[in-house]
């Protein structure tokens, strides 16, 4: 989603908090509960999910590995379901013409650098660069190049579902802010 005033434009940019999170934390934490109920069902020498008989598991080896992988899961799971709750990652980019400041604003983890702010000038940026591969693992990713800095990225790698997108992004920025476009 993106917001523009005749100066300012600001692209809001989705955290943590996405729908492909949401079904990995869910699938992860569901598994490991099996994990863990079968293992410890193993122990209990009681069948503690109905459907599943545990006369054949013994504790040692199975039994305790089953535990060991619902634990492990359930750590996995609970790191996500906090990365979805803090909604890491998530903030905005802000061009701010009139100032001449170009913003970047996003959530980190809970502590002291919680709240990642960086600041350049806009007469710094020399152009708005795209990089894109093509595969199995595509890869479309919008980056703003800042004399002499490092190229900062402006997108996460999955935002855009197609090329079209992508250039269209660019192209309005690119137009915003008087730059070039670099890549493709």
């Amino acid at each position: 989603m993106n917001l523009q005033v005749d100066h300012i434009r600001v692209d809001f940019i989705i955290g943590s908090r996405r729908i492909s999170n949401f079904c990995w934390a869910f699938i992860l934490l569901f598994g490991a509960l099996g994990f863990f109920f079968v293992g410890f069902s193993s122990y209990l020498q009681k069948d503690l999910i109905p459907f599943l008989s545990v006369e054949q598991i013994l504790f040692i080896p199975q039994g305790i590995v089953m535990c060991f992988y619902g634990i492990a899961g359930l750590f996995i799971s609970f790191y996500l379901w906090c990365t979805i709750c803090w909604n890491v990652g998530s903030g905005y980019n802000k061009f701010d013409k009139q100032k001449g400041i170009f913003s970047i604003f996003r959530w980190g983890f809970p502590g002291k650098n919680r709240r990642i702010f960086i600041q350049f000038l806009i007469k710094d940026i020399q152009s708005i660069r795209m990089e894109v591969q093509e595969g199995f693992l595509s890869r479309r990713v919008l980056y703003i190049k800042i004399k002499g800095q490092p190229d900062i990225p402006l997108s996460r790698i999955e935002e855009y579902f197609t090329l079209r997108e992508m250039e269209d992004k660019a192209a309005e920025l690119a137009r915003f802010l008087k730059v070039s476009i670099e890549g493709i």
